[in-house]
């Protein structure tokens, strides 16, 4: 490990540390554009420059390796100089747009030309303008405010995988754009604008809408996947008008998906702000006694077993354990959170969990992908294995429709005939057994299968057999695409004994049907009986209702999640619920209450006293509790049926998601995109 000396201070580097990093561990910043951690190094700002002892000239911190009694000065009468000249050049042809730029306020360049530029400028001739870019729906370019940091370009390159931005050009002609003057095609392409250290991109859904001291800015957890990626939730008054990404290494790094970011239009849009009975076949506003008293009326006049409840994929812990306590209160056993059907095993922990842990893809060896899809059913975790496949060594093979999963894989099977592509993987099965710590990955495309018991039985059998599962390393993985499954899982939300499932309700055997957010599921046969919409979008589950009970949505609460891996996560409120919208566990408390079934606690803190008194690590916040192995799935006969996956549509996946206008408006643009006629399409892809 090199040890130098920077500003007087030693300090000790790990082995391939550059100067720059050198200088952070020694408590001093270092400007910097083109620089970033989570790219290759492109030294071309040179805004890092420092003073190297005996060197002829100043060095860029990032591109010089650290080595052994290397003497660094950072603040010299020749570094600031140095620092000054190049500023001055970088401003030379940028344009006085900050009263009028969305950056403004958070701007790398407006930061450091105050830190470290001249305070006037000796240039006198004509700014170049550049013309604008199209990058699609997302992302909105000034490309005359570009300073070729290039940062945009690597992270195509490097992290989403789609070589789609690049450099045209040489010298002041130079310029940055999609080569097709396309739309980037990317599920992250969002992250560009968090990577432009200037005002060039900028995020086109929120532009002109607030300036970054007017908002409120609220730490909190994503939902649209089963990541749990981290975030931040910045709102002004009762509306959330942007999300940002928080640094966690240990699930996102520093990305969020599109969606993520985009689907924010979506919070505002279609809400259930107030509770409606249907009433001589018309939903009708009414008050919440109205609403409570028409839902105990049709509970009181069903048996017991013919009352269900469903979880759909957002709903929190709370809400799901205020739901199971009161169907246990009923005496109903008939609940459930496997809304797709997937044949998951609420009995063996180990079955449903991301076991090596998301940050665990970075020490696999080798991949075998079943039924899943990661680059549109976790696009963040998809770049980590990106990131693993790009440093060598590291051999992936799938089993299911052949795909771009942005790095090189050997598609076992293209999905017509699963059975022979499950026994391929028994041949892909020498790699694993070969690696040092192999990988697989379970997805719920493979799951909710009639046969998707079976599957997950061999999967079990494959991992044990090939060293997948061993001591100190568990690479057997189940990737969810629903935030709320591992943790409705983890309480116990499925069919007791004697209760219907997902399946049962969907045939029309309950009287009686408590929706938890449920709008993904086949509402055909709800029509009969009688169905509570628990929810905060009016999206399919509300179209069938007879009662509709309006919810908060993720950024109107303070929620227990549990991602994919296992970890407890919370939501934290960024706005509260519009209109009489209430959190969940606060509806079913009150409901309760009223129908003489009194769930035994008055707040929150006490329901979450309860959820960790039946599951001790829920109360556990950030941290993942390791399940222990044991025997699960199906011995059963693998159908040759067709495999498809989880996800079909990245952009529409729930009812935030489907009430956004710019989600929608990225479904047309792919759709014109893969078509080629030249015709704008719709959300629904039919010719405009």
């Amino acid at each position: 490990m090199p040890i130098l000396t920077v500003d007087g201070k030693t300090v000790e580097v790990p082995a391939g540390a550059n100067v720059l990093q050198a200088c952070e561990a020694a408590g001093v910043e270092i400007p910097r554009f083109c620089y970033h951690e989570r790219l290759s190094i492109a030294g071309n700002c040179r805004m890092c420059l420092v003073e190297q002892e005996k060197a002829p000239k100043p060095i860029a911190s990032c591109a010089m390796p650290a080595a052994d009694n290397m003497v660094i000065k950072t603040n010299t009468p020749l570094v600031r100089k140095a620092r000054r000249g190049v500023m001055e050049f970088l401003l030379i042809n940028h344009p006085l747009d900050c009263p009028i730029c969305d950056q403004g306020g958070e701007c790398d360049l407006q930061d450091q030309a105050m830190a470290y530029g001249f305070d006037h400028s000796r240039y006198q001739e004509n700014k170049r303008a550049v013309s604008e870019k199209y990058m699609g729906p997302l992302i909105k370019t000034t490309m005359t405010r570009c300073i070729q940091c290039t940062r945009c370009v690597r992270f195509a390159t490097e992290v989403a995988g789609v070589e789609e931005i690049g450099a045209i050009g040489r010298g002041e002609t130079m310029e940055i754009t999609t080569y097709l003057n396309q739309a980037v095609t990317s599920n992250l392409s969002g992250n560009v604008i968090d990577l432009c250290p200037v005002g060039a991109l900028t995020s086109k859904p929120y532009a002109f809408a607030a300036r970054p001291w007017e908002l409120k800015k609220t730490e909190s957890i994503d939902v649209h996947d089963a990541l749990g990626s981290a975030i931040r939730v910045d709102a002004r008054g009762a509306g959330v008008l942007r999300i940002l990404p928080r640094l966690n290494d240990d699930v996102n790094e520093e990305w969020i998906s599109d969606k993520t970011r985009f689907a924010v239009d979506g919070l505002a849009k279609r809400r259930l702000d107030r509770p409606y009975v249907r009433v001589n076949g018309k939903l009708q506003p009414a008050s919440w006694d109205e609403a409570f008293a028409a839902i105990g009326a049709a509970l009181s006049s069903t048996p017991a077993a013919k009352v269900a409840a469903l979880a759909g994929d957002l709903a929190d812990a709370e809400a799901i354990k205020a739901l199971k306590d009161l169907m246990t209160a009923i005496g109903s056993t008939s609940t459930d959170c496997r809304i797709d059907g997937a044949k998951l095993d609420a009995s063996v922990r180990a079955s449903y969990l991301f076991n090596s842990g998301l940050a665990g893809i970075e020490e696999a060896d080798a991949l075998l992908l079943i039924g899943s899809d990661p680059s549109a059913e976790a696009a963040v975790l998809n770049a980590r294995i990106r990131k693993r496949w790009l440093k060598g060594g590291f051999k992936v093979a799938a089993i299911g429709p052949k795909v771009d999963l942005t790095y090189k894989a050997e598609f076992l099977a293209d999905g017509s005939e699963v059975r022979n592509g499950l026994v391929a993987g028994e041949g892909f099965g020498a790699v694993l057994k070969a690696a040092a710590k192999p990988m697989i990955i379970v997805g719920q495309g493979a799951l909710a299968r009639e046969d998707g018991d079976a599957v997950l039985g061999f999967a079990r059998r494959l991992a044990e057999a090939t060293g997948v599962v061993k001591d100190g390393w568990n690479g057997f993985n189940v990737l969810h695409t629903a935030a709320s499954r591992v943790g409705a899982l983890d309480l116990g939300f499925v069919p007791g004994e004697g209760g219907l499932s997902t399946a049962d309700v969907e045939a029309g055997k309950a009287d009686f049907v408590w929706l938890l957010g449920v709008d993904e599921i086949d509402m055909t046969n709800l029509k009969a009986p009688f169905v509570v919409y628990q929810g905060s979008h009016g999206d399919a589950g509300a179209h069938v209702a007879d009662v509709i009970l309006p919810g908060a949505a993720y950024t109107e609460k303070s929620g227990t999640y549990v991602n994919t891996e296992g970890r407890v996560q919370r939501t934290k409120r960024a706005v509260f619920p519009p209109g009489d919208a209430r959190e969940d566990w606060a509806i079913l408390r009150a409901f309760s209450d009223r129908v003489g079934k009194k769930l035994p606690y008055d707040s929150l803190a006490q329901l979450r006293a309860k959820m960790v008194e039946q599951v001790p690590h829920l109360g556990q916040i950030d941290a993942v509790t390791p399940a222990a192995w044991a025997a699960f799935g199906g011995e059963g006969e693998i159908s040759p049926a067709p495999l498809s996956y989880a996800v079909e549509n990245f952009y529409l996946t729930n009812p935030i998601a489907r009430a956004s206008a710019t989600m929608a408006e990225c479904v047309a643009v792919k759709q014109e995109t893969a078509c080629g006629c030249g015709h704008s399409h719709g959300a629904t892809g039919t010719h405009g």
